[in-house]
């Protein structure tokens, strides 16, 4: 534990510039930034700032550095919500429901579609049971209708269609209501906005936020992406790190990359993952790519080829 987090201990029941206790009426809040003090009042906070920067840019470098490099439960995609089965990676693999916002994969959809037709059944979602449209109109209805609820997932399927359209201003729009509410697909596509300057100035320092938010929820290709920012600046270990975490969600490239990497040696002389390491992540990557594996959806996939 490091001499701050110790004097955090210490301290963090009296405020950090004026010494009061947390006792009574007096409530302390921390510190917006890191989580080392606390103080009783804004002004104590202004008064202390100076004081405090310093340590406050390291610990809160720190805790980035935590959430980005945490191993994500899943990938942003999470599970098919018929099969409960892990999403593949590939979009083609899955459609997006515009009358719920729910992303099915296409094994799901197939076996669907086969018992309706079998049965002489109306054409319906598979999740909400609400019929197919019949019309690309009758979808964009649906679709909208998620919109005006604050569906960040269709939030961000319209920003995607207007950014298609080239009405790039108003795609930014869309994308960021998406991204506030948690939408990491969101987050990836101002990214990329934010690189191309689209829809608004082109600002390195965002971009790459947004993508730092979008690996944090869970997005593989996001994660890559910064691990290449990251070999580019000279930061290996950290690239290494990304690489090892998308790979494990089942990243194709990820896992080539890495060993691309182990074969000329470059990161590994100065002893960022080891042989077991790398062997380890190989098997995760299996894994993954394993669990989203089902004889519906090789069944659907088989379809599709005919």
């Amino acid at each position: 534990m490091s001499e701050e987090n110790e004097a955090a201990n210490t301290t963090s029941s009296s405020c950090a510039s004026c010494g009061v206790a947390e006792i009574d009426d007096v409530k302390l809040k921390e510190c917006g930034d890191c989580d080392l003090v606390r103080y009783c009042s804004d002004g104590c906070r202004m008064e202390h700032k100076s004081k405090h920067n310093k340590a406050c840019k390291k610990r809160a470098a720190e805790l980035r550095d935590e959430q980005l490099f945490t191993q994500p439960e899943s990938t942003h995609f999470g599970d098919c919500p018929i099969c409960c089965l892990p999403m593949p990676l590939q979009q083609s693999k899955s459609t997006l429901q515009r009358c719920c916002s729910n992303f099915i994969c296409n094994g799901c959809q197939y076996a669907n579609q086969i018992r309706e037709v079998k049965s002489s059944l109306i054409l319906s979602c598979p999740f909400c049971r609400e019929p197919t449209p019949a019309t690309i109109e009758e979808g964009n209805k649906q679709l909208m209708k998620r919109v005006e609820a604050g569906d960040p997932v269709a939030l961000c399927r319209q920003g995607i269609e207007l950014y298609n359209e080239g009405d790039y201003n108003s795609a930014v729009e869309y994308y960021a209501k998406a991204a506030e509410l948690g939408d990491a697909m969101a987050h990836f596509k101002l990214a990329a906005m934010h690189q191309l300057g689209r829809g608004v100035e082109e600002d390195e320092g965002k971009g790459m936020y947004h993508f730092e938010e979008a690996a944090i929820g869970g997005h593989p290709g996001a994660r890559h992406l910064l691990a290449g920012k990251e070999l580019q600046n000279g930061n290996i270990e950290r690239a290494v790190k990304h690489w090892i975490i998308s790979a494990t969600q089942g990243l194709d490239e990820s896992i080539k990359a890495l060993m691309k990497a182990f074969k000329l040696m470059d990161a590994f002389q100065g002893g960022f993952v080891s042989k077991e390491v790398l062997a380890a992540t190989l098997r995760a990557h299996h894994a993954a790519v394993d669990a989203t594996k089902s004889p519906q959806r090789e069944a659907a996939e088989k379809y599709k080829k005919y």
